[in-house]
């Protein structure tokens, strides 16, 4: 057991997370499959990271499905790929499939698949022994349907299978993790509100995603969380001209995840702190997560990630973005600005985005072009 949690510590780490050995940096709140919270489009990663209540997109299946009731096309499909510690090694990245069928003008049909690729790690017991070759992989396929349920409004449900396989360790199977989440999604798109000197757009979007049961990696017993999160935005859009428009955006995120912590109160979280975890069930943990935190109120705020994030576009062919993500230092520490620039030529749309870490914890996407390749076509649809 002890070998297995060295090797997901080692998946928590290059997706971003870091811990520490102390006092509240000591109830850093991992999961499995933490892939999940990284954006695996370049839209919303040149966004700081956010897309629950930008314009809708074919990448819309991660952040709030029900965006989808408003595609202007009836069919969309996209690609992204993002390489991971690209300086350092080449065979790490996050890919994502996408695709969106507009049944008619209320009701949509998408799904998508994400998966995370850790390359090849070669895993030892001592420096005499000769290596053995892991090859982790996880991934995750999904299906939801959107509908309007009025002009302005949409709601959506999602379905999601989790599939995490570690490899060997100690000529060991460690086993592959299965499990399934549903994610419950709605937007809100007004209509144009005419101003002075230009109009404009609200959108409000939220999602609660991944609500489902835990992952379990062998036959000890061992359960891991899933990144079950809620998410919530809101954003405008400044029409200046038929050519013109600037979109912003902020968004809140927070893990429905049980703090870890010093049940038994002997200043150490230890093994015994961990089996008191390890029993609180997915459901149970959902309610816990809301008022769970040793230091009260002020270290649930500290809990939640925001981003900021503005989308210039100019005829609807050239879009150039920027974002901020923040995260508590003691939380994990994942500060960073990104930007973007995104070009239509007819069906296709080709994304771009860069990461440039503002913490002092180093990113893996430091440094790291991510890209995305869009394709909508059939019926137009006007909201």
């Amino acid at each position: 057991m002890k070998k297995f949690k060295i090797v997901l510590l080692g998946v928590g780490l290059l997706s971003g997370f870091s811990s520490f050995a102390q006092e509240e940096q000591d109830r850093v709140i991992t999961t499995a499959v933490p892939f999940l919270q990284v954006a695996a489009d370049a839209r919303a990663a040149g966004m700081g990271d956010q897309g629950v209540a930008t314009s809708m997109d074919v990448y819309s299946q991660q952040w709030n499905p029900a965006k989808y009731a408003f595609a202007e096309r009836q069919q969309g499909v996209g690609f992204s790929y993002t390489p991971y510690l690209s300086d350092i090694v080449n065979d790490i990245f996050l890919g994502s499939l996408n695709y969106y069928y507009k049944l008619n003008d209320r009701s949509v049909f998408a799904s998508s698949l994400r998966y995370f690729s850790l390359g090849s790690i070669e895993t030892r017991n001592t420096f005499e022994q000769a290596p053995l070759l892991v090859n982790p992989q996880e991934f995750t396929f999904d299906l939801s349907y959107s509908l309007k349920l009025s002009e302005d409004f949409s709601m959506a449900v999602a379905g999601r299978y989790l599939h995490s396989d570690l490899g060997l360790q100690d000529e060991e199977d460690l086993g592959a993790a299965g499990s399934f989440g549903v994610d419950v999604a709605a937007f809100y798109q007004s209509p144009e509100i005419y101003m002075d000197s230009f109009t404009g757009r609200w959108r409000l979007g939220a999602n609660i995603s991944n609500i489902g049961p835990k992952m379990k990696y062998d036959d000890s017993g061992q359960e891991d969380f899933i990144p079950t999160n809620f998410k919530a935005g809101a954003g405008f859009d400044f029409i200046l001209d038929p050519q013109n428009r600037i979109g912003t955006y902020v968004e809140f995120n927070k893990l429905l995840v049980p703090t870890p912590q010093d049940f038994n109160d002997d200043g150490d979280i230890n093994s015994e702190d961990e089996e008191i975890y390890n029993d609180i069930g997915a459901i149970e943990g959902i309610f816990k997560s809301f008022g769970d935190a040793p230091d009260g109120f002020g270290e649930e705020l500290r809990e939640v990630t925001w981003a900021l994030g503005a989308e210039y576009k100019y005829q609807d062919v050239f879009a150039f973005r920027a974002g901020y993500f923040n995260e508590n230092e003691n939380k994990g520490s994942r500060k960073f600005l990104s930007f973007g620039a995104g070009f239509r030529y007819e069906i296709v749309n080709i994304d771009i985005s860069y990461l440039f870490s503002t913490s002092n914890v180093p990113s893996p996407l430091e440094g790291t072009l991510r890209f995305g390749l869009t394709f909508n076509f059939g019926e137009e649809y006007y909201n």
